[in-house]
């Protein structure tokens, strides 16, 4: 059993037969008596569940009402109302976490409980009770600790016993001996609290931590959970205004060791990287990076612009190729590339640009981007920079639909990366090879060299795999579904997708899970689950709108029109194919035009639309086809468009045809 607040995706295709899933927002009145009983409450069951109505079912409020009335009251229900009158209130007004709190704070009263309940709130985690004592050790915090000093351990074993019995600290782990959790709602109030109502206070806890934890961990971990200290370091150091001790003296030597970036490359650990980061930021807003520390603390310039890049690069990596907060950071890191001049990172930031105008705004402001990468690479004479710049170009003419081009890009990277020699300064979110290598492919297959394509591609995961980069191998496994569905080899399709998925789900790579949700429900679709497959396909169009990425939108849209046409929706199949259109004519990302108009004709002809509207759209597929040199959608034109003539040939009226897709 797996409780969660975040959806499961590996058990998203077996909701319904074999996982099945319970919602617990609330519960219900004879739920919530029952979860009173069971803290030790007693009384008639209607008054039982009459509190759990004043509450609406709110599991934490219950949960406090329950330990309180076991506490003050001996467990007297018909105590509950002179209580809970208050709560009940605050619960009803929707403000469940902070008010539920500050009321059974004020049931609570001020004493060592709360203090210890504001020292858990500096952690978002279960904490190990030494790195408390390193908070109540002597000199005393003032405000916060001075009743916690010198306590014996009897004295702090009933403090939690309180606590406990109270429901407000979780009961000992035997799986974590020594470590105290409670839970994230009690975290966040009193974190908050203390935070705002103590500033001080905060930031003297937060000196302490950063101390104790920079010395705990190994200088230079191996390990992610050897990391872990140096993790909590930097943020305990941030929060206590040390922000460049944190950077310069943890953060680069310790975690990235210099330019390694060995937190992020050998242990994976980007979404580690990308909380800590959000500490050097004003409230983890992104476009805000701090202006002030603790004397002598101030960040530099260089580690603006440090801070800048390394954020942009992890935001991208975690939260997908469109995300907004990673285009603020680099449209702050660009100016300070200037004025340092720091060509490489000016590289680093033009690309994050680029790779968020090719996924948000039209394919020429992201083109002219390109076009400023390539020249820097060229006045760097950089064979790494070139490489990139090459992808860029490469990506940007393949979905204008310029076959030939993107191929001489992508095969000028590849030809660069042979040689050999090459060396990677800069720290990207995929290496850039790997994404030459599937252009190329992609670019051969509508050029005709089916043969060539599948063996290039082949040669991008395997790259993707050696480098160990595991976004560059699912940007690879992404592409080669792209090219299974291409070729309508649905056993492909569900193989890769089924690769991409499970890779995505464990490395939280948001981006790609849209795509999965979209081509399993055209494999249902084609198989003639089309009911099901049609919302899968509804699904991941949303889900993808939400994360912003709108490259690519137009073939999921003529995917959801294949499912609408084989669930004989035809009419609904037609105006998919318009919105398609629409999305083009914004993005400019005409690689699938030929195709959008060859299906177009197969939808007129189903519904007997006029034989020269149908005839008009099978000819500008092979038109738009040839101008593009895209041998392989020419192909599949002229057949479509030949059994459409057979067909016509074979009867005498207009209407019944049914095309093959």
């Amino acid at each position: 059993m797996i409780t969660t607040r975040a959806p499961v995706a590996d058990l998203a295709d077996h909701e319904g037969t074999s996982a099945l899933r319970r919602d617990l927002e609330q519960l219900s009145r004879e739920s919530g008596a029952k979860l009173l009983r069971a803290l030790g409450v007693k009384g008639d069951e209607a008054e039982l569940r009459s509190a759990s109505e004043r509450f609406s079912g709110h599991c934490l409020a219950l949960t406090l009402l329950g330990s309180y009335l076991t506490d003050a009251y001996n467990g007297d229900i018909r105590r509950s109302k002179e209580v809970s009158d208050q709560l009940a209130h605050d619960v009803r007004q929707g403000a469940h976490a902070r008010k539920v709190m500050e009321s059974y704070q004020n049931w609570f009263g001020e004493g060592p409980e709360l203090s210890v309940l504001r020292m858990l709130g500096l952690f978002d985690r279960p904490v190990d009770e030494k790195a408390l004592r390193i908070l109540i050790n002597p000199p005393a915090i003032r405000g916060l600790t001075e009743s916690l000093v010198n306590l014996s351990q009897t004295e702090w074993r009933t403090i939690l016993g309180r606590l406990r019995r109270a429901r407000l600290l979780a009961g000992e782990d035997p799986h974590n001996p020594g470590y105290l959790d409670t839970h994230p709602l009690v975290h966040e109030y009193f974190g908050e609290q203390l935070r705002t109502e103590q500033n001080e206070a905060w930031k003297a806890c937060s000196r302490r931590l950063y101390n104790y934890y920079r010395t705990l961990a190994p200088h230079l971990p191996d390990s992610v959970g050897d990391m872990e200290p140096l993790f909590l370091s930097v943020t305990f150091g941030c929060n206590a205004g040390f922000f460049r001790d944190a950077l310069r003296e943890v953060y680069i030597p310790r975690i990235q060791r210099g330019d390694a970036s060995y937190a992020a490359k050998v242990l994976g650990a980007r979404g580690a990287l990308l909380s800590v980061l959000a500490h050097f930021f004003e409230q983890g807003l992104w476009e805000s990076l701090v202006q002030k520390g603790a004397e002598g603390q101030h960040l530099t310039a260089e580690d603006k612009l440090f801070v800048l890049s390394q954020a942009g690069l992890y935001l991208t990596a975690t939260r997908g190729l469109a995300a907004p907060e990673a285009r603020k950071c680099y449209e702050q890191a660009e100016p300070l590339c200037h004025s340092l001049d720091r060509p490489l990172l000016l590289y680093s930031a033009l690309i994050g640009r680029w790779r968020y105008a090719s996924q948000t705004e039209n394919l020429t402001a992201a083109l002219r981007l390109a076009k400023r990468i390539y020249a820097l690479a060229q006045q760097q004479n950089d064979p790494a920079l070139m490489i990139g710049a090459c992808r860029a170009l490469a990506i940007n003419r393949y979905y204008l639909g310029d076959f030939e081009v993107a191929r001489r890009y992508a095969k000028r990277g590849v030809r660069i990366w042979r040689t050999g020699k090459v060396e990677f300064p800069v720290e990207e979110v995929h290496a850039p090879v790997v994404i030459c290598l599937c252009f190329e492919a992609l670019s051969r297959w509508h050029l005709g060299e089916i043969t060539t394509c599948h063996a290039i591609m082949a040669e991008a995961i395997s790259v993707a795999n050696e480098l160990r980069d595991s976004h560059a191998l699912a940007q690879a496994l992404y592409l080669s579904v792209m090219l299974s569905y291409y070729e309508r080899n649905a056993s492909e399709v569900e193989r890769l997708t089924s690769d991409l998925i499970e890779l995505s789900t464990r490395q939280s790579f948001a981006f790609y899970l849209p795509v999965g949700e979209i081509l399993r429900g055209w494999l249902r679709s084609s198989a003639g689950r089309t009911t099901e497959g049609i919302a899968w396909i509804e699904d991941g169009i949303r889900h993808n709108r939400t994360i912003g990425s709108m490259l690519t939108l137009p073939v999921w849209v003529a995917a959801k029109a294949e499912a609408l046409y084989f669930a004989d929706r035809t009419a609904e199949a037609l105006e998919a194919i318009r919105e398609a259109e629409v999305l083009i004519q914004r993005s400019e990302e005409r690689w699938w035009s030929a195709e959008l108009h060859r299906l177009r004709g197969v939808f007129l002809a189903a519904i007997g639309a006029e034989e020269r509207e149908t005839e008009a759209s099978f000819c500008a597929a092979i038109g738009t086809a040839k101008e593009q040199k895209s041998v392989s959608l020419q192909k599949r034109a002229e057949a479509t468009y030949a059994e459409y003539r057979r067909q016509k040939a074979s009867r005498s009226g207009g209407r019944g045809f049914r095309l093959p897709l």
